[in-house]
């Protein structure tokens, strides 16, 4: 079976430069590690609060990448916001996703009838810039992603890897564990129903001619059952990898995915 391309997500080299405010780490250099090592997209966030990307990132990046560059963006069509500046950069890709000031990280798909996000494509596709859209594994979701011509969805997979790490991991026992009603048992069926949705919603995109991306809070450990699932053309891995890299270093962290991958593809 042909592998789901790895596209490595940087944005977490950015937050740790900004921890300092200074120009070390480059996310820059990142990049020609992850080509060296076969990763085959390069994926980065321009938030609103430039909290880790920045423009000048995103200017470099393109310019000197010899790999695709993915940008994820929410639709600020402010002048001189986020989709002005991407507008002139043009990057290989756009990954529309929604974004709030006070998260962490995103927190769910999009809102597929944000009167904002039609302009938004249509403000992309005019500069010749493929759009996806960041979507729950939702029905409705994926058929109004086709309405709205875009070129493929990244299906959230957020919801499967938090329970696959309750159930598997030490979070549960971690001082950064909200306190869990779930039992065991219950923990499992919502890892079934998950992967479950997932599949259905696959199967759905790709029956509209939709390319089919899948990431967020995907690690070594919960990517297998993954792997199982139809037509996901590309996996969006960041913050796992990252944070392996600071204890074996970035290329190697990028080899022990895409063993764990090809591991899991042979089983």
């Amino acid at each position: 079976m042909k592998l789901p391309d790895l596209g490595l997500n940087i944005d977490h080299i950015a937050t740790l430069r900004q921890a300092r405010r200074i120009h070390q780490p480059d996310p820059l250099e990142a990049v020609f590690i992850a080509k060296n090592a076969g990763v085959q997209q390069i994926t980065i966030h321009l938030r609103e609060d430039r909290r880790h990307i920045h423009e000048d990132d995103v200017a470099r990046i393109i310019k000197s990448s010899p790999l695709p560059v993915n940008v994820e963006c929410a639709s600020d069509l402010s002048k001189g916001g986020v989709v002005e500046i991407l507008c002139a950069l043009r990057p290989h890709k756009i990954t529309l996703v929604p974004e709030k000031r006070e998260e962490i990280t995103t927190e769910g798909g999009l809102n597929m009838r944000s009167s904002a996000l039609a302009e938004t494509i249509a403000r992309f596709k005019h500069h010749n810039i493929p759009v996806a859209v960041f979507i729950e594994p939702d029905r409705e979701a994926i058929h109004l992603a086709k309405e709205l011509e875009v070129d493929g969805i990244e299906l959230h997979t957020g919801a499967y890897a938090h329970c696959y790490d309750l159930l598997h991991s030490c979070l549960p026992h971690s001082h950064n564990a909200a306190q869990s009603p779930h039992t065991r048992q219950n923990l499992a069926q919502q890892i079934e129903q998950a992967l479950q949705a997932l599949e259905s919603a696959a199967t759905l995109a790709h029956s509209l001619n939709l390319g089919v991306f899948a990431g967020h809070g995907l690690n070594y450990e919960n990517i297998a059952p993954l792997l199982s699932l139809p037509y996901i053309s590309e996996l969006n891995i960041g913050h796992s990898i990252i944070a392996r890299a600071v204890m074996v270093g970035l290329y190697q962290a990028i080899k022990d995915m895409q063993q764990a991958i090809a591991r899991a593809a042979a089983l």
